[in-house]
């Protein structure tokens, strides 16, 4: 029974943690980057995008298509970039919990 309440305690504590990690990848934020450095889009690592940059360069109507390229591209480099926050985030809470190898959270 002993072994069943250190569970439920452990478990509370996760929970607690993970709503403040939740709170935390709200603020922490990266910037993906393309055409080097000509188009970037900042995102939060909750994937929620915050800003987008454009070099007044790109912006004529016969280069539309690769500006919509490196739109793609640089986003694709923000969530990348949120992806590796939130997993770091992740592995620093689930880290000293002792938690079975099976039991991947992130």
């Amino acid at each position: 029974m002993a072994d069943f309440l250190g569970m439920m305690k452990q478990a509370a504590q996760l929970q607690s943690k993970m709503q403040a990690m939740q709170e935390e990848l709200g603020q922490v934020e990266v910037e993906g980057i393309s055409g080097g450095g000509l188009v970037s889009v900042r995102m939060t690592a909750k994937m929620e995008v915050k800003a987008v940059k454009i070099d007044p360069s790109l912006i004529k109507a016969e280069e539309r298509e690769i500006l919509e390229d490196l739109l793609v591209t640089a986003h694709g480099d923000a969530r990348r970039k949120a992806e590796i926050a939130m997993q770091e985030k992740m592995q620093a809470l689930t880290g000293g919990l002792g938690l079975p190898p099976g039991l991947g959270l992130g």
